[in-house]
């Protein structure tokens, strides 16, 4: 029958769940909260009571989809942490009851690792997977990591932001333009129309593969209000050389820390994940990176850059061939490292 895993991911402001057999997707189902546009951002309340209506519908989806029945999983894997408290205690909870009652056991997955491992989610037998060692560029609203990934249990951070991540100077700098919440997508469409080299932002002098975006978000801003000052119009009259600009000055910095990972590891393939590797100019730039220095790239399918349960599942699976099982008085955690 094989190993059949269901995952859980309820680690910020999407409720979702996926099947996973001996290593191959068989369903992946996400349902995203539409009540936070309003506010700006996730409010951490909302996001838990929307989990608590979500899951189990989410859950039910995603065994259907899969064409199996309960009584197939093997095991089931959910996302322990980083993330929202509240978030996380709802998909935490869930598992452990559906655990208790299939009789079958556990598996937590760190949210980071979910992301780092995505790409070993396969769809078909024939689907390419990266070979290690591997260099991982994992950006996302809080997260900015150069890791070296020598196995699915090996992972060392090179580097990583000191302060806002990149998906965190996207969304800032996207408010202040105006742009609906979340604003990398927003960002990310207007940049297409617009001049990278209109606007000069500042770019941090950080030492070694450390990241930094503050300074940016505060050029951006500062920008901003000088101009503003002058022409009130300005921001709408310049909306897409502002986000060209601004997405230019992101992917330099990133690609610049990546370029030294890549000579100081000697590794020769690279792969990015998280939310923000969901972004066209991210994308674009990593892949032709890896083609001018002769590297092997690995760019995920935009469901899979996003929090998603494929990636939960898959890091679970893992875990459940190295038999390392979750005991029942695990707790969820707001913050850790790999």
């Amino acid at each position: 029958m094989g190993i059949t895993i269901l995952g859980i991911e309820s680690s910020c402001d999407d409720t979702g769940a996926a099947v996973i057999r001996d290593g191959i997707l068989l369903s992946n189902v996400l349902a995203s909260q539409k009540v936070h546009e309003e506010y700006g951002g996730v409010v951490p309340e909302l996001a838990s009571r929307a989990h608590q209506q979500n899951i189990v519908p989410v859950v039910d989806s995603a065994i259907r989809r899969a064409g199996i029945d309960k009584s197939d999983i093997t095991a089931i894997a959910f996302t322990r942490g980083p993330g929202l408290l509240g978030s996380l205690l709802v998909g935490t909870s869930f598992a452990k009851g559906l655990s208790l009652g299939l009789r079958v056991p556990i598996v937590d997955v760190n949210h980071l690792h979910g992301h780092v491992l995505s790409h070993f989610v396969r769809e078909n037998e024939s689907d390419e997977v990266p070979g290690y060692p591997f260099l991982c560029l994992l950006v996302s609203g809080g997260n900015s990591q150069i890791i070296l990934v020598r196995n699915y249990d090996d992972m060392e951070i090179l580097g990583q932001t000191i302060d806002d991540a990149a998906g965190e100077a996207f969304d800032k700098c996207a408010k202040v333009m105006g742009l609906p919440y979340p604003g990398g997508p927003h960002i990310d469409r207007l940049a297409a129309e617009g001049d990278p080299k209109r606007f000069k932002f500042a770019k941090p002098h950080i030492p070694g593969l450390d990241y930094s975006f503050s300074g940016l978000k505060t050029s951006f801003l500062y920008t901003l209000r000088d101009a503003v000052k002058d022409n009130p119009d300005f921001i709408s009259r310049n909306m897409a050389d502002l986000a060209a600009s601004l997405q230019a000055t992101i992917i330099d910095i990133l690609i610049d820390k990546l370029d030294k990972a890549v000579k100081q590891t000697g590794v020769k393939t690279v792969a990015i994940g998280g939310g923000v590797s969901a972004n066209s100019g991210v994308r674009n730039a990593v892949a032709d990176y890896c083609c001018r220095h002769r590297l092997k790239a690995f760019i995920p399918k935009r469901s899979f850059t996003t929090d998603n349960a494929a990636m939960v599942a898959i890091a679970g699976y893992y875990k459940f061939l190295s038999k390392e099982f979750c005991p029942y008085d695990a707790a969820p955690f707001a913050r850790v490292s790999l």
